[in-house]
């Protein structure tokens, strides 16, 4: 079953915190979204992100998990134009959707 989003691709300012954050200090955000779907630690993704061109690669593929795990509609094609037009947007929108996901919770228990 395909869904939507939770939060709009411009939706930033839903959890301001968040977006503060993600402003900053993007690489801890993102590593924190990898962490939270299963891509690896947050340490590795996070230093990942810091390196041009391959933080490109590793966010599309990060973006496609969080639509895969929650059945949000989409493409590779949606998910590249969303990162390279607005990337922080993007960040914050995945962090938005897997704040408080079942798999968030449960590896952050462990």
């Amino acid at each position: 079953m395909a869904g939507d989003w939770s939060h709009s691709l411009f939706g930033c300012f839903d959890d301001f915190g968040l977006c503060i954050i993600a402003y900053f200090v993007p690489c801890v955000t993102f590593g924190q979204n990898a962490e939270a779907i299963g891509e690896g630690s947050c340490l590795t993704c996070g230093i990942c992100y810091l390196v041009p061109v391959l933080n490109f690669f590793i966010a599309v593929k990060v973006r496609g998990r969080v639509r895969e795990s929650k059945g949000i509609q989409g493409s590779l094609l949606g998910d590249c134009a969303a990162i390279f037009f607005c990337p922080l947007c993007a960040l914050v929108q995945e962090a938005q959707e897997v704040k408080g996901s079942p798999i968030a919770q449960s590896m952050s228990r462990q």
